[in-house]
């Protein structure tokens, strides 16, 4: 079996994100402004993936961030670029905004 790296960032359950949201993490939705229109955690801010990947220090303000995406994969790319710029204290939502609306979470639209 091969070891994997440590990742930069935490994975979090629906649970966790509900917790880490109430602390006041940031939460940053990495998806296409058309996917965050159907439905988003409330408290998330809309920062598409493509402009965190050209633009992390513009986009990105101070540690402790939450990314968020549909399934979890896009906001762990995200996790990891601003890990590697720098930013500490940051977390994804395993499963991203589907396993949020499975829960039974809200959403905002």
């Amino acid at each position: 079996m091969s070891q994997h790296m440590q990742e930069p960032f935490k994975r979090v359950s629906v649970a966790e994100a509900k917790e880490l949201i109430a602390s006041g993490v940031q939460v940053v939705d990495v998806r296409t402004p058309a996917e965050y229109a159907q439905g988003h955690i409330p408290e998330a801010k809309l920062v598409p993936l493509d402009s965190i990947l050209a633009r992390p220090h513009d986009l990105l303000k101070g540690d402790n961030i939450l990314f968020v995406c549909q399934v979890g994969q896009r906001s762990a790319l995200a996790a990891e670029m601003a890990a590697a710029v720098g930013f500490k204290q940051l977390y994804n939502l395993d499963g991203g905004t589907d396993a949020w609306l499975k829960d039974g979470q809200p959403v905002a639209t």
